[in-house]
């Protein structure tokens, strides 16, 4: 698929990331605005939690960089309106 979106991307050393991508079967993947989870709360429910609700409060979540180049993807989730803003809106710091 080739259009904006925010996506959740798991990578294989365990990194979960959230941004914008254009293209989500890349592989390098290019995210925009890019941020990562370092750690979320029990209350998110994992991965999938992530892309349904978005990080909460209580996660640690990067400030965004620019671009990044993922490298090794395992998974890519759709992530909900809902979520993208949670993403936005809680960095870490």
């Amino acid at each position: 698929m080739s259009e904006k979106r925010f996506v959740v991307v798991c990578t294989e050393k365990r990194g979960v990331f959230g941004g914008v991508v254009e293209d989500s079967t890349a592989d390098p993947i290019t995210m925009f605005d890019a941020q990562m989870c370092v750690r979320w709360s029990q209350g998110v429910r994992g991965v999938v939690g992530l892309a349904a609700t978005g990080p909460t409060t209580d996660c640690r979540v990067t400030k965004p960089a620019p671009e990044a180049r993922l490298y090794n993807i395992t998974a890519v989730f759709d992530a909900t309106d809902e979520a993208a803003e949670a993403w936005r809106s809680c960095p870490w710091g």
